[in-house]
């Protein structure tokens, strides 16, 4: 299955460079270019892809706004920030506003392919420097509605990137159990994504830090 994309970033240079490392991928489809938040908007409206890599300083609308745009509107796609940023700020609000992945422009092609695969799959992806900055930012409630058992497991496997195809084979239950098991960990833990419902799972101490999307990492 081809992997749709579309970039996002303000810099020419920047977008020519990912379109290169992504061009090697048979597996990736690059479906178009964005210089800025409000385009990157139109343009997922406009070809609907399976992952948008967010730069988050852009001119006009920047990426956090634009990633909470996309998953407002269009839930289905998911949103990789990458960028030089790694204020805890800028982190915690890439997350919060939806993003499913975080990684630094630093990153190299092997990695950055991970992350969208990660992504399109609708597994958590962080850097590891990401990760260690939200946990300190990420703040779920204090006293949230206690999970049951099984959810506990469906928890932890989604904190380890596990996809909700993957946690059905593993605990072998049907895959629209694990979405409603999801449904069910978002509402109690009073948090939108799965990246937050990942941290709340390592700050609890159901999985640890470096258990985070095993998988990709």
């Amino acid at each position: 299955m081809t992997i749709r994309v579309l970039i996002t970033d303000d810099h020419g240079v920047v977008r020519q460079g990912l379109r290169m490392f992504l061009s090697r991928d048979a597996e990736i489809e690059v479906v178009g270019e964005a210089r800025d938040g409000e385009e990157a908007l139109r343009l997922a409206r406009e070809t609907r892809p399976d992952v948008v890599l967010m730069d988050l300083l852009m001119p006009v609308m920047d990426g956090i706004e634009a990633t909470r745009a996309i998953k407002s509107g269009m839930a289905d796609v998911e949103v990789v920030a990458l960028t030089s940023v790694l204020e805890d700020a800028s982190v915690a609000g890439a997350v919060k506003a939806g993003a499913i992945g975080y990684l630094l422009k630093g990153t190299d092609a092997a990695e950055l392919g991970r992350a969208i695969r990660a992504a399109a799959e609708g597994r958590v992806h962080l850097a590891p420097e990401a990760a260690t900055r939200l946990m300190r930012e990420v703040r779920s409630p204090e006293s949230p509605e206690p999970l049951t058992g099984r959810e506990t497991e469906v928890l932890g496997l989604l904190a380890r990137g596990r996809s909700n195809r993957q946690i059905s084979s593993e605990l072998f239950i049907e895959e629209k159990t694990v979405k409603g098991h999801v449904s069910s960990i978002l509402r109690k833990l009073g948090v939108k994504s799965r990246t937050q419902a990942a941290l709340h799972a390592v700050r609890t101490g159901v999985v640890g830090l470096d258990e985070l999307d095993e998988e990709s990492w």
